[in-house]
């Protein structure tokens, strides 16, 4: 090929290297000759039970319709959101998971000459999106792993258009408290987008987290992004949302590409929102999880990071990398997070008891520790 497209591309997106997701079940067993059904998958921070039973009921009533675009404002999903969420449906922008909304935020208000503060360790999309754009990317060093806020703020300057948070962050599992919160949101300067990453916040109860609603009426430059991927279990479908002032989401849907979320996904969406049930059991099983998980790493003399996500980085103190292939080869596959400058962790997310307890099997063998 005589021409160079890569030389033609965007300076940010040049240096730009490919998000690495979790390995694939499929990709593993042909990778090592391993039995599929045999696989335990600990990646991804899926839901292990499975989508909505209501949600599935949901999908097979809609399949007559895939002849059909999908509805582009996504009207009813965002009526429910807007009435759940204690907003106007104008201040709900829906997004191909929420990384959509992400993506959207930087592409509304970054540019070259601008840029985004977010924390060491914190979600790789934050950085991609704001590099993809060519503006700048202001990595503020952790604080026991997790954000520091003050530093944060402290890291805000003139062409700062927008800070990302994440609470709890992927893949620390760390989080911090109302007051911190509100102590953050008070000092930011007001023509700064704050974007409060609540993924994980279903897996919280009571105010163990702050409630990013809670904040939405008082800080116009706030938005809270949440997804249905993780506790809502319909992470193949790709269904995220954003929540913010209604000027901020007339902006970003001018932007958002048409028909962003299909039919399946609005569906499905709706009728997990319905289904309190599987919520609520949803939350016990990740609970219970992260407590046998916790107690098998104690067991092995392995040290964590407390997490309030559906995962738990766990600690080997050394390279981690010989470790996950080894874990690999027993069929259990588990994230590797040296990308995240967190080269001696991998992170293992929340399964079924039985999931867990292969896992901490595995992890016994590959450690000579069984």
């Amino acid at each position: 090929m005589s021409c160079d497209f890569l030389a033609l591309a965007q300076p940010g997106v040049q240096k730009l290297s490919p998000y690495v997701p979790g390995k694939p079940v499929d990709e593993l067993a042909r990778e090592l000759d391993l039995d599929p059904a045999g696989i335990v998958k600990l990646a991804s921070n899926e839901n292990p039970l499975g989508p909505s039973p209501k949600a599935l009921e949901a999908i097979r009533n809609e399949l007559a319709e895939l002849t059909r675009y999908p509805d582009g404002n996504g009207f009813e999903l965002k009526r429910r959101l807007a009435e759940r969420c204690g907003v106007t449906p104008a201040q709900v922008t829906l997004g191909n998971g929420s990384n959509d909304i992400l993506d959207l935020v930087a592409r509304a208000y970054l540019a070259p000459g601008l840029n985004a503060v977010f924390s060491e360790h914190a979600f790789a999309v934050y950085p991609i999106a704001t590099q993809a754009v060519g503006a700048t990317g202001k990595v503020v060093p952790a604080k026991d792993w997790g954000h520091d806020l003050p530093a944060m703020l402290a890291a805000v300057d003139t062409n700062t258009r927008v800070v990302f948070i994440a609470n709890p962050n992927n893949p620390t599992g760390t989080w911090f408290g109302p007051a911190a919160l509100e102590d953050f949101l008070a000092k930011v300067p007001e023509n700064v987008l704050v974007v409060l990453d609540e993924a994980y916040i279903e897996y919280a109860e009571g105010d163990e987290l702050p409630d990013g609603l809670n904040y939405l009426g008082r800080y116009p430059n706030l938005l809270v992004s949440r997804t249905f991927s993780k506790a809502y279990g319909l992470a193949a479908l790709r269904v995220g949302y954003g929540l913010s002032s209604a000027q901020v989401a007339d902006v970003l849907n001018r932007v958002r590409q048409p028909f962003n979320v299909n039919s399946l996904a609005l569906t499905a969406a709706c009728a997990a929102l319905d289904d309190a049930d599987y919520l609520a059991e949803s939350r016990r099983v990740n609970d219970a999880g992260m407590l046998q998980l916790e107690e098998g790493f104690r067991t092995l003399g392995l040290s964590w990071i407390p997490s309030k996500g559906n995962f738990i980085a766990v600690d080997f103190g050394r390279d981690a990398a010989p470790i996950n292939q080894a874990m690999l080869r027993e069929g259990v596959i588990l994230r590797p997070v040296a990308g995240y400058g967190m080269p001696t962790f991998l992170r293992v997310s929340i399964g079924l008891p039985e999931e867990n307890a292969r896992c901490l099997e595995a992890l016994a063998k590959v450690l000579g520790r069984g």
